[in-house]
């Protein structure tokens, strides 16, 4: 059984794999992706029948699995067609949580100006900055676990034209991870410039707070060795001192 499920997985990524590569840059076509719209239809249909967010969540994490072999061969092979298979995969592997996961069909969508569908309102790196921080600001406080992740997507959307707001959530998101590091400075920051994008993004209080840790923590500026002591001289070094008082011998 274990043979025939590897076998069948190898199949469905050669398949998808040389579908990319005949289809280039037109829409994707060929029964392996014609197999996949219709697993997506009927998974989309039975989401979209399910009220509830949390639940919703739970049932993608149970299909993704179904869609990794098709995504990888898409991804080795393919010219930028348009393909509405992965690019709905990326928006589920964000909604679970696999933020790395979307980042691979992310990349792959943005080189070649990918659409997310019609009824997407953001192109795709807005998509993908705003569910990613918004995903991060809902860590704990000392959760840095999507630092990393975070700061690829920044660099991967330097150039992406987007809602200044959407922005300013990455950058709160990244103050957040730093701070969550021990990484102060960076925090700050990451804190001053979502606050240059947005006023309201709310990190204002986060920045007072640690301005003030890091001052204190800063150590106290010692004295130069160099400068001479204004002590009065007592007539014996301290190491003088030590040569005509010794400590007993540990040994005994």
């Amino acid at each position: 059984m274990i043979m025939v499920s590897s076998i069948r997985k190898h199949f469905e990524r050669v398949s998808a794999a040389q579908a990319a590569a005949d289809a280039g840059e037109a829409p994707m076509q060929g029964a392996e992706y014609e197999l996949k719209m219709a697993q997506y239809f009927e998974d989309y249909r039975r989401l979209k029948s399910i009220q509830s967010v949390e639940r919703k969540i739970e049932v993608k994490r149970e299909i993704l699995p179904n869609y990794a072999e098709y995504v990888a061969g898409v991804l080795e092979t393919g010219q930028g067609a348009q393909d509405e298979v992965i690019m709905r995969v990326m928006l589920w592997r964000i909604d679970v949580g696999d933020i790395a996961g979307a980042l691979d069909i992310a990349r792959y969508a943005i080189k070649h100006k990918l659409d997310p569908g019609e009824e997407f309102k953001r192109p795709t790196a807005a998509i993908l900055v705003e569910e990613s921080a918004d995903q991060a600001l809902a860590l704990a406080d000392d959760d840095d676990s999507l630092l990393d992740t975070l700061r690829e997507i920044d660099t991967l959307t330097q150039g992406a034209d987007m809602h200044d707001q959407i922005r300013a959530k990455l950058h709160k998101a990244l103050g957040n991870g730093h701070r969550a590091r021990g990484e102060l400075p960076e925090a700050i920051a990451e804190y001053q410039r979502a606050r240059e994008l947005n006023e309201r993004v709310g990190v204002k209080k986060d920045i007072e707070r640690l301005e003030r840790e890091l001052k204190n923590a800063t150590p106290a500026t010692e004295p130069d060795s160099n400068t001479p002591s204004t002590e009065p001289n007592s007539g014996a070094t301290a190491e003088t001192q030590t040569n005509t008082s010794q400590a007993p011998d540990a040994t005994g």
